[in-house]
């Protein structure tokens, strides 16, 4: 908070200024976090979506279909013509990322193993900037910002993790 004896004779626009800052100090980090939570986990899942049918989840749109989930047929050719990772073959590619796209957001919107998962996504995030969609730079570089916020700070209070960390009298 600002020390208001030492702007007792400042100009208005700095008392503003001071002012602005203070209340944006009051915004709540488990907001903050559940936003990032949310939007970051909406980001990696609808990617996955995109990789398998038999189940297709979105609670924004409000499409429900409940199924044994499998790789698209779209899926591997993606990860062969344009993907092109070195070192892994596309079909285990796409298999992984699939996986990756709809374990780690669930994991993180539900605010479980956060930290693990917004690294994990970190990783996945890394590979798409250096050997897919090197010009998506300013994407990455967002989705970059949330993942390590996430596994700095935690989930916040809104989590699963809290609730283990306060049943086991860890502070993080």
């Amino acid at each position: 908070m600002t020390d208001h004896a030492s702007l007792a004779h400042a100009t208005l626009p700095t008392r503003l200024i001071a002012r602005a800052v203070d209340l944006c100090a009051l915004i709540p980090y488990s907001l903050v976090a559940f936003i990032g939570r949310f939007a970051i986990a909406a980001t990696f899942w609808k990617s996955g979506q995109t990789k398998i049918e038999g189940l297709a989840i979105d609670i924004v749109s409000g499409t429900f279909e409940f199924g044994l989930p499998r790789l698209s047929a779209s899926a591997v050719p993606l990860f062969e013509e344009e993907y092109k990772l070195p070192l892994l073959p596309p079909e285990l590619a796409a298999q992984l990322a699939a996986f990756s796209e709809h374990l780690f957001p669930l994991l993180i919107l539900l605010g479980l193993a956060t930290r693990f998962s917004a690294l994990a996504l970190l990783g996945m995030t890394l590979v798409i900037q250096l050997f897919v969609y090197p010009d998506a730079y300013p994407t990455h570089g967002l989705w970059a910002a949330v993942l390590l916020l996430l596994a700095a700070k935690g989930p916040g209070a809104l989590a699963v993790d809290r609730l283990i960390a306060r049943r086991y009298g860890y502070a993080g």
